[in-house]
């Protein structure tokens, strides 16, 4: 048995490597995901004060705080018994869409976009942002900044800064909008819902009709058939702050739906021993490893799991390149290059949803923006759909409102059992004795995990 490390593994956030072991022949015999890293945010936050907890929950990443920070606040509303007015509603989920926009378009243009957009044989020095810039030049490099900057000040404007905002309270948020700032708010979502529209054109133009992207998005070595799990409305429709968590087959049939705070009696967790990070399975099935089959617990998230799990997009533009996607390649769709599709429909859903909610200025700029707090339940259970997939966090606490129990469930962990399956599938792929041809065998598998645009220091919180 021979080992190959891919370490460490590039262009995502956080540390690891993967491990690829072939026998004497140089058949690829099994292959994983190791996050070698375990960092304890759930252990060291018991014994605070609940009111902290936003603020602490934030700090387990600098990519996506703002949803840390949400699910931190929706708990405590629960814990609270103190429901958000529409306002606070309003202006978190603001907050959001900002934060969706701008996280989506740092990966499908920095991290795991460049591979698609460059071809995965690109030298490495070049297979990142500089590549871009030099392939589509300086307008198109500022039109990308200028659209992710768009993100960040709104996360900016309501929270005080554009990491690790200071914005949510039990029951509702500490700050509001302006007039004057919905009047710039509008223009920035017309201007979103643009450069969506043109990084969608750019993936059908570059990508979808260039070398790799069509043979490989239909491929088995880019494929995997499993579960599907997202956040969706009264019409399962797709909703990135609040709703019902959905769980479809590998057909599309629902097999589960339930409340956030119902998520244990659905959603178990495995260990193994290679990794620190968990493994999170659909708890009808049960967890039986690292395999591909539908009597497997295995499930995915994130934008090609929403896209699965739900019945649609609730905005008129989205929904429309929405049936493209299904058209092409059906609903459910199980390739797993379509993430870098989904995801870009997503950007324009959200700059829709930006611009419908900047555009009701009744419901931002009057009302309340708190509910005073009530009795302290002892638990709380809150739910947001991260651009990387469904994020859940679940608080203990006693009487005074101190900490007794903390449980976390991020994305990358919904995904670990996914994201290991198909690096090992694309591992068997690139590295078939028989086969030659790839340039960059090691890339190719990476190709498969940064699909997934995943987030290995708030998986391994």
């Amino acid at each position: 048995m021979t080992q190959i490390d891919i370490n460490p593994i590039t262009r995502l956030e956080g540390h690891g490597n993967i491990k690829i072991f072939t026998d004497d022949a140089g058949n690829v015999q099994t292959a994983y995901l190791q996050i070698p890293e375990l960092r304890a945010f759930e252990k060291f936050c018991v014994g605070r004060q609940a009111e902290y907890m936003p603020q602490l929950t934030s700090r387990i990443c600098g990519v996506c705080p703002v949803p840390h920070h949400l699910a931190s606040n929706k708990a405590l509303d629960m814990a609270y018994s103190a429901p958000p007015p529409a306002r606070a509603v309003a202006l978190r989920r603001l907050m959001h869409y900002g934060y969706i926009i701008e996280d989506h378009l740092l990966h499908f243009y920095f991290l795991g976009g460049p591979d698609l957009l460059l071809g995965p044989d690109m030298p490495p020095g070049k297979r990142n942002i500089v590549g871009i810039i030099e392939v589509f030049g300086k307008d198109v490099a500022q039109s990308i900044m200028k659209h992710r900057k768009i993100g960040q000040s709104i996360v900016k404007l309501l929270g005080g800064k554009a990491i690790h905002p200071a914005f949510g309270i039990p029951g509702g948020v500490s700050n509001s909008v302006t007039e004057e700032n919905l009047e710039t708010l509008v223009e920035d979502a017309r201007s979103s819902i643009a450069f969506a529209q043109f990084s969608l054109e750019l993936f059908r133009e570059r990508i979808l009709g260039g070398d790799f992207y069509p043979e490989a998005l239909t491929s088995d070595e880019y494929s995997l058939t499993c579960y599907n799990m997202g956040v969706v409305d009264e019409k399962n429709r797709t909703d990135f702050y609040d709703g019902r968590v959905r769980i479809t087959d590998a057909e599309g049939k629902e097999v589960a739906c339930f409340e956030p705070s119902e998520y244990l009696s659905h959603v178990g967790e495995a260990v193994e021993k290679f990794s620190y990070m968990k493994f999170p399975f659909y708890r009808a099935l049960g967890w039986k490893g690292l395999v591909e089959s539908p009597d497997n617990g295995v499930y995915r998230v994130g934008p090609l799991g929403r896209f699965n799990a739900s019945a649609g997009y609730t905005t008129p533009l989205a929904e429309k390149e929405g049936k493209k996607l299904a058209s092409e390649f059906g609903r459910p769709c199980n390739m797993t290059l379509a993430y870098h599709w989904a995801r870009l429909i997503e950007v324009l859903n959200a700059s829709e949803l930006l611009f419908d909610l900047v555009s009701d200025r009744e419901l931002l700029l009057t009302g309340d923006t708190r509910t005073p707090v009530g009795k302290i339940t002892g638990r709380g259970v809150g739910c947001v759909e991260a651009a990387r997939g469904t994020l859940i966090h679940d608080y203990g606490m006693d009487a005074n409102g101190v900490m007794s129990s903390v449980n976390l469930i991020v994305p990358t962990t919904h995904n670990a059992a996914a994201i290991s399956l198909s690096i090992m599938k694309a591992a068997q792929a690139e590295f078939d004795a028989s086969r030659t041809g790839s340039e960059d065998k090691c890339n190719r598998v990476e190709v498969a995990l940064r699909a997934y645009d995943p987030c290995f220091g708030c998986a391994t919180h």
